[in-house]
């Protein structure tokens, strides 16, 4: 089934103003085409996206805090517009966006780029069934590009909230534990948050001398452990300052022993 697109309405983010005034210049030039915001930072982005419900969102893959990538994973699923990324040349953004089908646009950016990108969204939004791939894509692309060590590490995570977006410093969280494809963060302050990610993906991004793999679906914070306990058959419970215990895996007891409890 295919309908008729009049005009692509289109949602710029980006954190450094020229960059935002020179991408809408050249959309203005299209007649297509319709700006119906602009966004100076991710949670800005997430907003708009949400309330204005545009036809594309030309996303900033590196700004500050929640970056293009997580702007897309902080979306409701059903306000999940198509996405281009703009940005500076990154081989390994590249070539997860290419290996997912997912458009990119590389900066300083081409009039005659952009306009195929706009062409594109326009083919691609004359189709129903884009929506059902459009998140898929780019979370597939988003995981690409993290095994690939592309992103870098974070210092805080952007949680849903509801209608509101928390940052939660890194620095706070105690434990992380899969469950499905959510994960459960648990902080200092006795909260838990729950985000949608992959636990290795996490693991890619958080520092390695400040958090320990204790099985498949359990990472700590270091500072956070205060008893390991050695169980039978070379294995070890971990206890924490909040009193959570975890029973720590073959493997990872042996990672354990040489991370942590050799002097």
């Amino acid at each position: 089934m295919s309908t008729t697109v009049d005009k692509v309405r289109v949602v710029i983010a980006d954190d450094e103003r020229p960059a935002r005034s020179f991408l809408a210049s050249i959309l203005r030039t299209f007649k297509d085409v319709e700006i119906v915001g602009e966004a100076a930072n991710g949670m800005e982005a997430v907003t708009l996206i949400e309330s204005r419900q545009p036809d594309l969102a030309l996303l900033d893959l590196q700004m500050p805090e929640v970056d293009g990538l997580g702007v897309v994973r902080l979306l409701k699923k059903n306000k999940m517009p198509l996405v281009a990324f703009v940005t500076a040349f990154d081989e390994y953004a590249v070539r997860a966006f290419e290996l997912n089908a997912v458009d990119y646009v590389l900066k300083p950016v081409e009039a005659a780029r952009l306009r195929q990108t706009i062409d594109r969204a326009r083919e691609r939004l004359e189709r129903e069934e884009y929506k059902s791939e459009a998140k898929e894509r780019v979370q597939a692309a988003a995981a690409d590009y993290e095994a690939a060590g592309g992103r870098p590490l974070l210092e805080r995570i952007p949680v849903r909230r509801h209608d509101e977006i928390v940052l939660v410093p890194v620095r706070q969280i105690v434990s992380v534990v899969a469950d499905g494809e959510l994960l459960h963060l648990h902080t200092t302050a006795n909260e838990t948050h729950t985000i949608s990610y992959r636990l290795r993906d996490l693991a890619a991004r958080l520092e390695p001398t400040q958090f320990v793999r204790l099985s498949r679906g359990t990472i700590v914070n270091i500072d956070m452990i205060r008893r390991i306990i050695r169980m039978p058959g070379g294995m070890f419970t971990v206890v924490l300052n909040d009193d959570q215990e975890f029973a720590v895996s073959r493997l990872q007891s042996r990672l354990l022993r040489d991370q942590l409890l050799r002097l």
